[in-house]
C-alpha cells in the first residue's frame, strides 16, 4: 500500500494511465486521486484515456493471436464438458490457493496490538515506553497531528535513522 502510495505520489495523474494495468494500484488509483486533490477534468482525462489502453491492448492481444486462440477453442468443443470440469478445477485449485495465502498472511498479521485508549492511559500513567509514528508521508500530509513525544519515522528512512530508537524501553508503533 505505502508503495502504491509512493509511486501514485511520485508520478501523479500520470500513473492513471498505467493504473488498470497493475492489480490493487486499479482500487487505490481513483481514491488516492482525491487525496492529493487532482482536479476533477485531469483526473478524468487520465482516468479515461487508461482505460482506452486497457481496452485496446485486450483487443490488439486478440487480434494478434485470434488464430491461436480459435485452436483453443476448437480443441475445448471437441473435449466438451472435460473443459468444463477441467476449467472449474484450476479455479477451484485457485481459490483455495488464495484462501490459504491469506490465512498465513493473517496469521503473521496478529502481533501485539493496543488501542489508542491503552495507550493514552500508559502515557498518562507516566510508563517508559517510545512511540514511533512510522507513517507514510502521504498520511502523515493528510493528518499531521503527531502523538506528544512520538518521533516521526517513514519506513523509508527506518534503516537510517534507527538509532534515534531507543531500545532500552517498550517501542510503539503508530501506522494507519
Amino acid at each position: 500500500m505505502s508503495r502504491t502510495q509512493r509511486i501514485f505520489t511520485r508520478h501523479g495523474a500520470r500513473s492513471l494511465l498505467v493504473a488498470k494495468f497493475i492489480p490493487g494500484f486499479s482500487t487505490i488509483a481513483p481514491p488516492l486521486s482525491g487525496v492529493v486533490r487532482i482536479p476533477i477534468r485531469q483526473f478524468l482525462v487520465f482516468t479515461g484515456l487508461g482505460g482506452v489502453l486497457w481496452a485496446g491492448a485486450f483487443v490488439a492481444v486478440g487480434w494478434l493471436f485470434s488464430r491461436q486462440l480459435e485452436i483453443i477453442a476448437e480443441s475445448a468443443a471437441r473435449f466438451g464438458s472435460w473443459t468444463v470440469a477441467l476449467l472449474g478445477a484450476m479455479l477451484g485449485g485457485y481459490i483455495a490457493w488464495k484462501y490459504i495465502e491469506r490465512q498465513r498472511f493473517l496469521r503473521k498479521l496478529r502481533i501485539a496490538r493496543i488501542t489508542p485508549e491503552e495507550l493514552k492511559l500508559m502515557l498518562e500513567g507516566g510508563e517508559d515506553v517510545m512511540v514511533v509514528d512510522v507513517r507514510d508521508q502521504i498520511d502523515f500530509d493528510v493528518d499531521p497531528a503527531v502523538i506528544p513525544g512520538a518521533l516521526h519515522v517513514t519506513t523509508d528512512e527506518l534503516e537510517a535513522r534507527h538509532h534515534e530508537i531507543p531500545r532500552d524501553r517498550e517501542i510503539i508503533l503508530y501506522c494507519t
